[in-house]
């Protein structure tokens, strides 16, 4: 906040830059911890917010090296698991996952309520002045971080839902995609809906059906990936595939067919002829399984769009508000918590590094470095002064 007074002394300038010094400090350089190793005591002060939420954590990850400096208590290849790990940590993440349940709980009744004649402008307004207040005070978060992630998914998703439910209520239609080509032709794409889009439906609805087409698609992606090692493994100049101008089946099943008519006992043409039968196995597995995908794909389409005209007005608000709007934002505010853990683990490892070689142990690793070269040197008869 900025008072008229200051205003008024920069002549009613409104330019953000007279008022705000967006640039970051300086990151200090402690000469001494450089000569003599030892992470400054001063730096892992200034970490203090995150210490007054976890004081133990500060004690499990340093001990006192010399008074002033610090020493890492754990493996710097443990910094992530100990901090991840800490109980008072696991707290924290825990009871601010509790804090935005909390108000994803209240908010969602209030959201329900809405109905056709409501005023975007007006619930956007109170529902991010509500979070704002909701996360006033609270420990290593910024209110206004969790704000901007309420801004950023109401200008890309949220603002068109509602004032589609503010004209026509909590109504999820689908529509048809329609396209033209260069030539003017009309083409059908496809089926959407803007308030309820199909993975909603699905996630709700069919997912023992997804979740055996992810199955399928995962084998599919398997086989295909075991083609490609395989072209890769005996494509070169003596390989199975090396006699052939395109990999395909037809290229294929002719070169089968040439060796069939050489002799058994030949070793070589043997294992060509395995190499080339797997292949051939291998498309007829990847053939039979695009297909089983493709046809349990267009099913669950079709139940999918099956499924709209029954919806409920209960159910459309629970789709829309619980497993579209809700659960998007806390998506990303479970990624505002992620960004706070991974700020501390990087700024730890970060200070660990700056300090872990002190310069007489540099020095003395020059030293020796020099040695061994003058030693190989020496070996091949070589002098250097």
């Amino acid at each position: 906040m900025v008072s008229v007074e200051e205003i008024e002394r920069n002549d009613f300038n409104l330019n953000i830059p007279r008022y705000i010094d967006s640039q970051q400090a300086e990151d200090r350089q402690d000469i001494e911890g450089h000569l003599k190793g030892g992470i400054p005591a001063a730096d892992i002060d200034a970490l203090s917010d995150y210490w007054s939420v976890c004081p133990k954590l500060r004690h499990d990850l340093f001990h006192e090296a010399r008074p002033g400096y610090l020493s890492l208590t754990v493996e710097k290849s443990a910094i992530k698991l100990t901090i991840y790990g800490h109980p008072e940590f696991a707290a924290f993440i825990a009871g601010m996952n509790a804090h935005f349940a909390a108000w994803r709980n209240r908010t969602a009744g209030h959201l329900r309520e809405l109905d056709a004649g409501c005023h975007p402008r007006e619930v956007i307004a109170a529902l991010s002045e509500d979070l704002l207040a909701h996360y006033a005070g609270q420990p290593l978060i910024d209110p206004y971080d969790v704000y901007q992630h309420l801004l950023d998914y109401w200008e890309q998703t949220m603002q068109d839902d509602l004032y589609q439910i503010a004209a026509d209520g909590w109504k999820a239609e689908t529509y048809r995609i329609i396209e033209k080509d260069k030539k003017g032709k009309e083409k059908d794409r496809g089926w959407a809906c803007d308030l309820v889009p199909r993975p909603l439906i699905v996630a709700r609805y069919f997912a023992k059906e997804q979740a055996a087409i992810d199955q399928i698609e995962a084998e599919w992606e398997a086989v295909v990936a075991r083609i490609a090692e395989l072209e890769e493994e005996h494509g070169g100049d003596d390989g199975a595939f090396s006699e052939l101008d395109r990999v395909n089946r037809a290229s294929v099943a002719a070169r089968l067919k040439e060796l069939d008519g050489l002799y058994a006992a030949e070793q070589d043409s043997g294992a060509e002829a395995a190499i080339l039968k797997e292949w051939l196995k291998l498309n007829d597995q990847e053939a039979s399984l695009r297909k089983k995908f493709r046809t349990a794909e267009a099913d669950l389409d079709a139940k999918a769009y099956a499924k709209y005209p029954t919806l409920t007005e209960a159910e459309v608000q629970t789709l829309a508000v619980d497993d579209k709007w809700l659960a998007a934002l806390d998506a990303m505010i479970h990624g505002e918590m992620d960004r706070i853990s991974r700020s501390l683990t990087r700024r730890v490892k970060e200070l660990v590094e700056r300090y872990e070689t002190s310069l007489p142990e540099m020095t003395r690793r020059v030293f020796d470095l020099e040695a061994k070269v003058n030693c190989h040197l020496e070996r091949i008869c070589l002098s250097w002064k």
